[in-house]
């Protein structure tokens, strides 16, 4: 029977092994294009970049995405202060900041680079249409998210996948350009395949990355909603929530697909996707999913 720790590690194991293949596409690519071009310094430079990227995102991404989300600091709400300051001395966090967004739909979030510098965000339609117990359940998720520090894995997943498609459209332009510069030892036939074979890798490398990228963002929510129940030891209140806001029908104008990924529920899609191709896409899984899992939780 499944329970709330068994779905914690089948998450995490599962988690553990897309980051490492992942990470494993992202070096076989970039080695291939050095390879292919007998240029060894084209590799340092994709670490470099990389790496500069990271520093970037690592520091000042969370303050973008206050930013453009219009959120502004709560300064007068003293029963959500006083919920999540109780989840956070059960879970063992420290308090982070809270921001309200003055939007209709019901939604939250949490961003920041570790749990002694995160924000959670709630929209003004989140606090007005939840119960306390869905509620409860909701900050509940987003705090296993700063807890389980899946903010900090998705700006690196975020980078990574940036740095296989700026390798793929170098590579493109490279086949197309200066196609005999590839493997000057190499015999005509073995050149030609190996071209192809590299424009194929260019095209459906951003492809794997972004599906994995999909990929893991899913698993950190079933992880998250995992963690909530653990957290509330109340699974049906999370359950609830996301039932209720996936069927509200407001807009949420200042989300976006870079920023989609980081709130509870989808904010773009108006209903839930239905067939296996849309959701394969998604940054989410579907919300029946969710719910029967954490219903499955007792």
């Amino acid at each position: 029977m499944a329970t709330i720790y068994t779905h914690i590690t089948e998450n995490n194991q599962k988690t553990v092994f897309l980051m490492i293949f992942f990470l494993a596409l992202s070096i076989a690519f970039g080695w291939f294009i050095s390879w292919w071009l007998q240029e060894p310094i084209i590799l340092y430079i994709v670490i470099a970049i990389a790496l500069i990227q990271s520093f970037t995102s690592f520091w000042w991404s969370d303050k973008t995405i206050l930013f453009f989300s219009h959120a502004k600091p709560i300064t007068a709400n003293p029963e959500l202060y006083n919920l999540v300051e109780n989840l956070c001395i059960t879970a063992g966090l420290p308090m982070p900041k809270i921001y309200l967004m003055p939007e209709r739909q019901p939604n939250a979030f949490a961003t920041g680079r570790d749990k002694n510098h995160a924000s959670l965000v709630v929209t003004a339609g989140l606090l007005e249409k939840l119960e306390r117990s869905e509620l409860e359940g909701v900050v509940a998720h987003e705090l296993s998210h700063i807890g389980n520090k899946d903010i900090l894995l998705q700006s690196v997943i975020v980078v990574l996948v940036s740095v296989i498609a700026l390798l793929s459209q170098f590579f493109l332009r490279i086949s197309f350009f200066a196609p005999m510069r590839g493997r000057r030892d190499s015999k005509d036939s073995s050149g030609i395949i190996f071209l192809i074979f590299g424009i194929v890798a260019a095209i459906l490398a951003p492809l794997a990355a972004s599906l994995l990228h999909l990929a893991i963002s899913r698993k950190r929510e079933f992880l998250a909603d995992a963690s909530a129940a653990l957290l509330t030891r109340y699974p049906e209140g999370l359950a609830r929530a996301l039932e209720k806001i996936s069927l509200d029908p407001s807009p949420l104008p200042v989300a976006n697909n870079s920023t989609a990924h980081l709130y509870i529920i989808n904010p773009l899609r108006s209903q839930e996707a239905k067939n296996w191709l849309t959701n394969l896409f998604s940054t989410h899984p579907p919300i029946k999913e969710r719910v029967n899992r954490l219903r499955a939780i007792l």
